[in-house]
């Protein structure tokens, strides 16, 4: 086979798996007139192919996916053109695959398809050699974002200095798990006496009353969270005079962050677990996605908490120390399906056990909950094994 004919799908990923896997001279895509037309869709093929390694010719024709008549005749028209040629039918539409068979047994045309559930190719008619053949592709999470015409973005936090940490992830969780329910006051606390003013750099020396005021009435320190703070790394140079004044010294600026952010600690703790099952291929953390790589005047931009894949197998997660809400597993489902393919897994994890509505519209959405439970009795990094396979 030298040239594929990819019937175009709407799902990024199966419209590029079988030109990773055969590395065809081209290939030809039939697609309705929205994608032929659409500039930025089919660059995001082409540029994704390119990042790849791939020096396969990519060309679009049109047609209208709903009509068997019309893909026969589009068919027909690539293969006296280019008669080595074979089509996979993973993707399109029925009506397309029934003009896929028509042509098929017309011409003797070679047919495949690729399996996401066995994550396989199979030869339909004429194909032996997609005969059984795994798919051996593995993906990193930048590629899942530009086969579907985004871009990664950096995130809130830098990935290249994640592994410096690991050591201070499991404490750090566990003073969070000890602490849940005043977390968020906590890190109020932190927020309010160690503000800065704007445009200067932020100091890592802190000193400030016990009781500040906040966004709504007043907060008060925590005299044994921040004890446990400079015991397990996170500060140093702690000073309490009860009632009266505070002080302390961040370990460093990336600490300082995390420890005024209320998410951060469940998103590094998974992170470091999704690390320690050794099965993911590539994993970031704080994994921002802008939906246009930039070249629209108003940029889509999401932010997924950690995002890994394995193979072919992209897996979304999203982190929350609170209730999860219906807006954010649906958001999840979205991005998981727009950058995702067949084989997508999502999964939320919550420090909440959640009520029986949230757990039904995970269901429904097919997202994984991992729960406080599932913290408490040390089965995160088990849970999240499991997503990969």
């Amino acid at each position: 086979m030298r040239t594929l004919i990819e019937l175009y799908d709407e799902r990024p990923l199966e419209n590029v798996l079988s030109t990773e896997t055969f590395r065809p001279e081209r290939t030809v895509f039939l697609a309705p007139p929205d994608v032929t037309m659409d500039k930025l869709r089919r660059e995001s093929i082409e540029q994704y192919f390119r990042h790849r390694g791939l020096d396969t010719r990519v060309t679009f024709l049109t047609t209208s996916l709903l009509e068997t008549e019309t893909v026969a005749r589009e068919l027909r028209k690539v293969l006296d053109r280019y008669p080595d040629c074979a089509v996979d039918i993973s993707g399109g539409t029925d009506a397309a695959l029934f003009a896929a068979g028509m042509v098929a047994s017309e011409r003797e045309m070679p047919v495949f398809t690729y399996s996401s559930r066995r994550n396989r190719y199979f030869n339909i008619r004429n194909a032996p050699f997609a005969d059984n053949v795994p798919c051996r592709v593995r993906l990193r999470v930048e590629d899942c974002f530009r086969v579907a015409g985004g871009v990664l973005r950096q995130g809130r936090v830098d990935n290249a200095i994640l592994d410096r940490y690991l050591d201070l992830y499991e404490p750090f969780f566990r003073l969070f798990m000890e602490y849940r329910r005043s977390w968020p006051r906590i890190v109020s606390y932190l927020q309010k006496v160690s503000q800065c003013p704007k445009g200067e750099t932020p100091s890592l020396k802190v000193s400030g009353d016990y009781v500040v005021k906040a966004e709504r009435g007043r907060v008060t320190a925590v005299p044994g969270a921040l004890r446990r703070m400079e015991e397990i790394g996170l500060i140093e140079k702690l000073r309490i005079e009860e009632g009266e004044r505070v002080s302390f010294r961040f370990r460093d600026q990336q600490i300082r962050t995390w420890l005024r952010d209320v998410g951060s600690v469940l998103e590094l703790y998974v992170y470091r677990d999704c690390l320690l099952t050794g099965r993911f291929d590539d994993l970031i953390s704080s994994a921002v996605v802008d939906w246009q790589a930039g070249r629209g005047h108003d940029a889509v931009t999401n932010e997924l908490d950690v995002m890994a894949t394995r193979g072919v197998t992209p897996i979304f997660v999203s982190c929350k120390t609170c209730d999860v809400k219906t807006e954010a597993l649906n958001e999840l489902a979205v991005l998981r399906d727009r950058f995702g393919g067949g084989r997508a897994r999502a999964a939320i994890v919550t420090a909440e056990n959640g009520g029986a509505a949230m757990r039904h519209r995970a269901a429904e959405l097919g997202i994984d909950v991992i729960d406080l439970e599932d913290l408490k009795e040390g089965r995160l990094r088990e849970r999240l094994y499991a997503l990969s396979k």
